[in-house]
């Protein structure tokens, strides 16, 4: 594709970002905004999303496809997300293209930091996190286990690799991980969240590779299969 318009949407966590990447001429670049607002999503989103179509000069009509984070995270900022995703790209008869935010974290943090073997955790309450592990290298991340929902102390990392670095605010839990695992980890970070310029990024080697879906195609990811709370027999 010579020419792209992409937007993505992420309101999986406490932060609001939304990003539109470009290409032209075989260059691509990503505008972004980002903010913390856990209890002001639905306010910010779609008026982030005016701002990046303004600063790009540019009408909706003009994008070539929509991304959004499609989990796992906070089931309410999931269903933002994928509602205003899947209203735009059925209004504007594009693909649509759902980013694993735990990818997304791992792709920010090797970006950032350049940190090689990560393990990304989301606090997923009830005691439990949503976690996977990564190998990344020249920013491309590939999945090294399933993403999983699980108590941090039944949590297990891969045998091969040790020098692990834990991102996401899963690791607010630090102290509930097994003692084994900790000692694989040189460190660990959890003031990241998830972004959408990352998501951009990975949305834009999905769409080349051919997987963007039909706007009621892409579906959140919740991971835990009851998202409503029951109360105890």
């Amino acid at each position: 594709m010579s020419s792209l318009y992409l937007l993505a949407l992420d309101v999986s966590s406490s932060a609001c970002s939304a990003a539109l990447l470009r290409q032209a001429g075989g260059q691509r670049e990503c505008l972004a905004r980002y903010e913390m607002t856990p209890r002001a999503h639905t306010k910010r989103l779609m008026p982030m999303v005016d701002e990046l179509l303004a600063d790009a000069g540019i009408a909706p009509q003009a994008l070539n496809a929509i991304a959004f984070g499609r989990g796992p995270g906070s089931f309410t900022g999931l269903r933002i997300a994928a509602g205003a995703a899947q209203g735009l790209a059925f209004g504007l008869d594009c693909p649509l293209l759902g980013v694993s935010t735990l990818e997304a974290l791992a792709l920010q943090a090797h970006r950032r930091y350049h940190f090689r073997y990560v393990v990304t955790a989301l606090d997923a309450r009830m005691g439990e996190v949503y976690a996977a592990t990564w190998h990344c290298l020249n920013d491309a991340v590939s999945l090294q286990n399933d993403e999983v929902v699980i108590a941090p102390g039944a949590f297990r990392l891969p045998a091969d690799e040790t020098d692990w670095v834990g991102v996401g605010s899963g690791f607010s839990l630090w102290d509930e991980f097994e003692v084994g695992v900790q000692a694989c980890m040189s460190q660990h970070l959890t003031d990241l969240e998830p972004r959408a310029e990352e998501m951009a990024w990975l949305a834009a080697r999905d769409l080349d590779a051919g997987l963007g879906q039909a706007a009621h195609e892409a579906q959140p990811v919740y991971l835990r299969n009851n998202v409503a709370w029951k109360k105890p027999a």
